[in-house]
């Protein structure tokens, strides 16, 4: 645990949020020789810097740590995560305006995770007293399940196998006292989920489509979908060895599927949840599906294979048909679907399709408020006859160099037929180098926003100010 409840300690170390402007008052108010050090070290309070500042018997007597001035054109609300990499263990307390105390104080607490899984980390982490009404419980709801999350995405493929990604959904299930129902192999087949067979048919394991349920049958249903691709070697159509280099992340889809999920449940937030993870490897051998193949669908879509590299939208397809059918209030999926979407916006910005204006505006504002970011693009029907196949109803590609996000996302809409509020997230699920609150390596996007926006549809009433936003829309309760 990195945070700290109730009055700080006679020993906390207290930690001075400063821009160049109010540096020079809070350093003369520090303790002797307080202003004479900062001086002497010539400390400029950039974003992000930070100076230990010792007393007379050079003990830590302070902190002092840069943000941007108030009429800076950008002030990242989780610029305080990059605070627990940097300082010794102890317990500290912010003095002074925290601007955001509920971000500053999540980025605290994902700026201190650590993937140890492999390697032990024995460094102690540093210790943040939380400040007066930021809601810790909702903090670590937040946290543990974005550590979930992270902890899945990082896993390599030889440890978090098809087997093992179900193992982890079911402990999920099992936590907050879930149902949980498997299908594997060619059950599949019998139970009409040929898309997902036949993308995970040649790896050592079986193909599985998992489905969880929680939450009472008459409440409104919220379903989500996450792409759970252990590892994508591009089957026939193989990768490149540096384009399989990350493959192990292609399942980050499923991680933030289940990380929301998490929230939900652990929130106990009145919503019938359906989670729906079609697992599989996309693996090469003598009964590996093959370009050209044409599949049949769950839906009865028949689809030729133009790319096996293009796999994560077969699978989704049968997963989204499934979650179509129950006709839920609300449908999100979750995927590493393009590289398209990464040339577009790069992989912190992931880009959300949907045909309801009104949910894209409440996910953009909760995608602000949370500090959770995405990018609404046009499911833009004029590009839709380029998945049409030659032979079949659907190809999986559109067979050119351009929108190829869209173009998926286009191919996704086929198979979503009765859900009026359907969201597509395209997530990259990495963080490529660290950042404040976002160490490098896996990465959950998508999900806080998305909980922040369930919660104000659907939660129990709560004041504001919790991260979430009732200023600007109201719950509509179920």
């Amino acid at each position: 645990m990195s945070l700290l409840q109730g009055s700080p300690a006679q020993d906390t170390i207290p930690i001075h949020f400063v821009t160049a402007k109010t540096l020079p008052a809070i350093a003369e108010s520090l303790p002797a020789p307080g202003g004479a050090f900062v001086a002497a070290c010539d400390f400029k309070a950039g974003a992000g810097q930070h100076l230990l500042v010792p007393d007379a018997a050079g003990a830590i007597a302070a902190v002092l740590f840069g943000i941007e001035p108030d009429d800076a054109s950008y002030r990242d609300p989780f610029l305080a995560g990059k605070l627990p990499g940097l300082l010794p263990f102890g317990d500290y307390a912010v003095v002074g305006d925290l601007r955001d105390p509920f971000l500053a104080v999540l980025a605290w607490e994902l700026g201190s995770y650590r993937f140890t899984r492999f390697r032990d980390d024995a460094r102690p982490l540093p210790r943040l007293y939380v400040p007066p009404g930021v809601d810790v419980d909702r903090v670590e709801n937040i946290a543990s399940a974005i550590t979930l999350g992270r902890d899945l995405i990082n896993r390599p493929a030889n440890d978090l196998t098809p087997a093992a990604l179900e193992q982890a959904a079911h402990d999920v299930a099992e936590t907050f006292g879930a149902a949980f129902e498997a299908i594997r192999g060619d059950e599949l087949l019998a139970r009409n989920f040929p898309l997902v067979h036949a993308v995970g048919r040649a790896a050592a394991e079986a193909p599985r489509l998992v489905d969880l349920t929680w939450g009472d049958l008459d409440a409104p249903k919220v379903t989500l979908v996450g792409k759970g691709v252990c590892f994508d070697s591009g089957g026939l159509d193989i990768k490149p060895g540096s384009g399989m280099l990350l493959m192990k992340k292609d399942m980050g889809g499923a991680a933030a599927a289940l990380a929301l999920a998490s929230m939900i449940m652990r929130a106990k937030l009145p919503v019938r949840l359906r989670v729906l993870l079609p697992i599989v490897e996309n693996s090469i051998s003598g009964n590996a599906f093959r370009p050209g193949d044409v599949l049949s669908s769950r839906k009865g879509l028949t689809v030729e294979v133009g790319n096996t590299d293009a796999e994560g939208r077969l699978i989704l397809a049968d997963a989204l048909a499934l979650a179509d059918e129950d006709e839920p209030a609300l449908l999100f999926d979750f995927a590493t679907l393009t590289g398209a979407a990464r040339v577009a916006l790069g992989p912190d910005l992931p880009p959300f399709y949907t045909g309801d204006d009104d949910l894209a505006a409440r996910i953009a504002h909760h995608a602000e408020i949370a500090n959770d970011p995405v990018w609404r693009m046009p499911l833009w029907d004029p590009y839709d006859p380029l998945l049409k196949g030659k032979i079949s109803d659907l190809n999986n590609i559109s067979g050119g160099p351009f929108a190829g996000s869209m173009t998926a996302a286009l191919f996704l809409r086929r198979f979503v037929e009765k859900t009026r509020s359907w969201v597509h997230f395209d997530i990259y699920g990495w963080t490529p180098s660290t950042k404040p609150g976002r160490p490098e390596g896996g990465a959950v996007q998508a999900a806080h926003l998305l909980f922040d926006l369930l919660e104000a549809r659907f939660g129990w009433d709560q004041p504001e100010g919790k991260g979430s936003s009732r200023a600007v829309f109201e719950p509509v309760r179920p």
